[in-house]
């Protein structure tokens, strides 16, 4: 199962997805798309990718233990969703009209749509088991919610979108030692047959 940066390696993919698709045309430049916070300050870039909310999603199954070897099990993996805000930097808008913020925000809806799942294996290669795959969705929140995420970092709500990333699956960094087998006894018997 995928190890801790699993959930870095979900915004890097998604920043250079955007990052490959919307360059050179909405955005000028790789460097105007990046993983930030919109409370940052003094930062230039046009696009903002921000990791807002992660949550455990209870109601996905996931097994009891993950052999490790002959010998070792850990504990089961935690599925996780990430929730993203992809946002227009408002302080680095570099003289972008609400038709330009608006073409960006189209451009970057149907990026999304069109690449909207990764397997864990393509962000962790050494990744040796086939997990399912992360599903990047629409957010399933309402106005209200997502101007409360904008309160939440003391900043007027602006038009941006929000998805969610999901299951993302994180191992257990607790090991194991399951017992070896040192003795072990076998009997044989016949049944069934007619005495005489």
């Amino acid at each position: 199962m995928a190890d801790y940066p699993i959930i870095s390696d979900v915004s890097s993919y998604i920043v250079r997805t955007l990052r490959e698709k919307m360059c050179p045309e909405p955005i000028p430049s790789p460097n105007n798309i990046e993983i930030s916070s919109p409370a940052s300050q003094d930062v230039d870039y046009l696009v903002g990718v921000y990791l807002y909310d992660i949550r455990e999603e209870m109601e996905v199954s996931s097994p009891r233990y993950v052999q490790r070897g002959k010998a070792e099990i850990s504990r089961p993996p935690r599925p996780y969703a990430l929730y993203y805000m992809v946002f227009i930097n408002g302080s680095g808008q570099m003289g972008l009209k609400d038709p330009d913020m608006q073409k960006i925000v189209g451009k970057i809806a149907q990026i999304v749509n069109d690449n909207n799942s990764v397997r864990p294996n393509e962000l962790q290669s050494w990744l040796e088991t086939q997990e399912p795959p992360i599903v990047l969705s629409q957010a399933k929140i309402s106005l209200e919610e997502k101007v409360r995420v904008w309160q939440a970092i003391n900043k007027p709500y602006q038009l941006s979108l929000f998805y969610k990333a999901g299951p993302v699956y994180l191992s257990s960094a607790e090991v194991v030692n399951t017992p070896r087998v040192t003795d072990a006894s076998f009997e044989i018997g016949i049944t069934g047959e007619e005495r005489g």
